[in-house]
């Protein structure tokens, strides 16, 4: 029983009101954290074992095929970073890559915690509908993050190794 009794019309409202509400917040407040803090923190991010880096996201779910129709953030906040393609292949364009895929996982992630919040004024079966939202829509961007991240690593790090051999030459 939630706390605050809605009809249909305010339910919707309400969810769609405070869902764009908690996108947008989180998203913004994850574009102020500074990078320095996604290269700290870079064990947050680390790809697990089983997910043999990336590849089970590509096996599992295709996520070559669809990765680029998700939307970006830059729709909202023009300054942030535009991952819908690399901007460079030099070591710092990629080094920017990678946190900015550590700051969109963040999100994403942080966007899925307000969904106990909607059993406050929502019945059963629409928290449900939400808890199912948040999930669902926040997945996706979740597992392209993870699919991209560690190929985008593996270059940074055969770029090192090739400039290191190039200096013993």
């Amino acid at each position: 029983m939630p706390l605050i009794e809605l009809s249909l019309g305010w339910l919707i409202l309400a969810d769609v009101v405070a869902w764009a509400i908690f996108h947008l917040g989180i998203s913004y407040c994850v574009f102020k954290i500074p990078s320095q803090w996604f290269i700290f923190q870079s064990r947050l991010f680390r790809s697990f074992h089983f997910e043999r880096n990336g590849e089970l996201w590509q096996q599992i779910f295709r996520i070559k095929g669809w990765k680029q129709r998700l939307p970006d953030g830059t729709m909202f906040f023009k300054s942030a970073y535009n991952k819908q393609s690399l901007h460079g292949f030099d070591s710092s364009s990629l080094a920017r890559f990678v946190i900015e895929s550590r700051r969109a996982e963040m999100t994403h992630w942080l966007s899925i915690i307000p969904a106990p919040l909607f059993l406050l004024w929502n019945p059963a079966e629409a928290f449900w509908a939400n808890v199912a939202y948040a999930v669902l829509f926040n997945i996706p961007f979740i597992l392209a993050q993870r699919y991209n991240r560690p190929r985008i690593e593996r270059l940074i790090i055969q770029k090192q190794n090739k400039s290191r051999a190039m200096l013993f030459r």
